[in-house]
């Protein structure tokens, strides 16, 4: 194990541009790449009734332009991560972006159905060697602990804050130029981050070569793969559809017996030591809760605005904005004066606490609602608490991790976050639906007892949601050591 400043000099090697003024335009280039892989999350999904009409294929095959990339995303991103360590993550990266921009163009000019699932799944796999690499960049990028909490404070921002952003770029797209540009718009970005990757990123080569554990790759991705399928065929299956239930149950055992190869394998893909410290499993645990606490905003808040309020899609994707702006203040804020001041076992916990009580505000909303006086102070209130949390437990994650092994690091808090995501999605649908139907059962027949048995799912799932937050807070400030110094893993 290196000391700490052996760490450090390993980090310089592998990165000499963070010694370099341009390390900033670095960031800059970073995290624009990571937009570009975060908003597709939630872009396609503002087009797809427009992509649906064009490329004439029904209701049940919808689903799938969204779970194609989601699935090949969750289920490659340790490969990615590890593949970062083993090449090099400038090489790693460039071909992240440039497989990522060609899928896109590719789903982009889709003639038929097929051709743009096809495309989205190629994206997907893509996303998963960009993700992982831009934030192990990141890492060895900046070392110094002040500009280190900068940089997390920007990127931490970005992630908080990039699936509201895809809500409002798909709408305006899609609104005033066509369903397709939802996904040209990924060409733009990436000529835009291929360009600042040449320019301002240095070339380095590992110091070390991490061997591929073959084994491991297959277990962990069909494992995930596994997983992100069950939570997706519950959207539009029973839970107890063994489409459901069949493929999460194989996931947990492809997934445990993971963690027993990995315990034992002379060259693993995730060393256990990396998620067992105490700080990275809070890191890692509010990344998942974070993630899936937001996923509850976005798809029922915008469900609330477009079917309730009767918003347009650009008009959804603008109330979203002023949570943008939350996230973003409150994550220079966590990063750079609260955690150094605090650590992050005061402020994580605080962020998840604040951001429960905004989702629990939202229960609140009615058939008649105004978004001034009841949609916009909950949403403010979750963009703060979303902005203490989620950039700090990023940092965490991939704090004190040795250089060779940054690229796996920041694969696991991808993953978490596509997890918790897709956790989500699948619990709160089921509990949303399940609710509509019982407060029907118990009141009169009529459009006026559908709309209300709709808003009382929505508050459901909000209920839901606050209590994920709420246990993560919780979790978190047990977890979490009291000086938040991880030990070097």
């Amino acid at each position: 194990m290196p000391s700490g400043q052996a760490a450090v000099d390993a980090g310089a090697a592998l990165a000499p541009h963070a010694k370099q003024k341009s390390r900033w335009w670095v960031l800059a280039v970073i995290s624009l790449a990571y937009l570009m892989v975060i908003l597709d999350a939630t872009i396609v999904s503002i087009a797809l009734p427009s992509a649906q009409k064009a490329l004439h294929f029904n209701n049940d095959d919808r689903q799938w332009i969204v779970t194609a990339y989601s699935l090949a995303f969750g289920s490659l991103l340790l490969l990615g991560g590890r593949l970062a360590d083993l090449f090099g993550r400038k090489r790693t990266f460039i071909v992240g972006i440039v497989g990522f921009a060609a899928a896109s163009a590719v789903g982009g000019a889709a003639t038929g159905f097929t051709m743009l699932v096809i495309a989205r799944s190629i994206q997907g796999g893509f996303g998963a060697l960009l993700a992982p690499t831009a934030l192990s960049l990141l890492t060895t990028t900046f070392t110094d602990p002040k500009e280190r909490a900068r940089a997390f404070g920007i990127y931490g921002a970005v992630a908080g804050s990039g699936a509201a952003i895809g809500l409002v770029l798909g709408g305006v797209l899609t609104q005033y130029l066509d369903w397709r540009w939802t996904l040209y718009v990924n060409d733009v970005l990436a000529v835009i981050a291929l360009t600042g990757t040449i320019v301002f990123l240095g070339r380095a080569v590992p110091t070390q070569r991490p061997k591929l554990d073959v084994p491991g790759v297959l277990i962990v991705s069909v494992g995930l793969f596994c997983t992100v399928f069950g939570f997706a065929n519950a959207e539009t299956h029973p839970w107890g559809n063994w489409e459901v239930w069949g493929f999460l149950a194989a996931g947990v055992v492809l997934l445990l017996a993971f963690v027993g190869w990995e315990s034992r394998a002379r060259h693993p893909l995730l060393p256990l030591r990396i998620v067992a410290d105490r700080n990275r499993g809070a890191a890692l645990f509010a990344a998942l809760i974070a993630s899936a606490g937001l996923f509850g905003v976005f798809l029922f808040l915008t469900y609330y605005l477009q079917g309730t309020l009767g918003y347009s899609p650009v008009q959804n994707g603008i109330a979203f904005l002023p949570m943008i702006a939350m996230v973003m203040l409150f994550a220079q804020l966590s990063t750079n004066l609260l955690v150094p001041r605090l650590g992050p076992k005061v402020i994580v916990p605080i962020g998840l606490l604040a951001a429960a009580v905004g989702m629990a505000w939202l229960t609140r909303l009615g058939l008649h609602s105004t978004y001034a006086q009841q949609v916009l102070p909950p949403l403010l209130v979750i963009g703060a608490g979303v902005g203490m949390s989620m950039p700090v437990a990023i940092s965490q994650a991939t704090l004190g991790v040795q250089p060779s092994d940054q690229g796996v690091a920041s694969a696991s808090a991808n993953t978490a976050q596509q997890i918790g995501g897709s956790i989500s999605t699948a619990l709160l649908n089921t509990l949303a639906a399940s609710a509509a139907v019982s407060y029907l059962l118990t009141h009169s027949v009529g459009p006026l007892a559908q709309a209300n048995a709709t808003i009382h799912s929505y508050a459901t799932a909000y209920w839901w949601a606050a209590g994920f937050f709420a246990v993560g807070s919780l979790v978190t400030v047990i977890l979490f050591r009291r000086k938040g110094v991880p030990r070097r893993g």
